[in-house]
């Protein structure tokens, strides 16, 4: 089944492989290099998932998931972290920001790919990390 993923990243060229990846595999990915961007294009069309980075410029994705989930339209939208190794996020921040899973950076495209199809797929628990 394809899904309907909007990618939010500020380095370009994890956005394209990433976008590349899940495209190839028939899916609608759409882009967005910071929280304000991801916000504008959640508010026209909500995705099946949302994928975001951890720091980016105007809002960053703590930021941009507390808005997604104080709107009641978007509240239960399926969330993926991005982030760096240095910055890994705790699991109960996870749960309390309501995130499906947390990939650590470098990440590979065919992870991403996957995780989004078992995330969605199997309706997975909120706040569990990825190993």
């Amino acid at each position: 089944m394809p899904y309907d993923i909007l990618l939010c990243d500020d380095e370009v060229h994890i956005l394209r492989a990433a976008e590349f990846k899940l495209a190839a595999a028939g899916h609608k990915v759409r882009t967005a290099r910071n929280g304000r961007e991801a916000w504008r294009s959640i508010e026209e069309q909500v995705p099946d998932i949302l994928v975001t980075d951890l720091q980016m410029p105007e809002m960053n994705g703590y930021e941009l998931i507390q808005q997604v989930r104080s709107n009641p339209a978007t509240a239960e939208l399926p969330i993926i972290m991005l982030t760096a190794k240095a910055l890994e996020i705790a699991e109960g921040e996870a749960l309390r920001f309501g995130l499906v899973r947390i990939l650590t950076k470098p990440f590979s495209p065919k992870a991403l790919l996957q995780l989004i199809e078992s995330s969605l797929g199997a309706g997975a628990e909120a706040g569990a990390p990825a190993k």
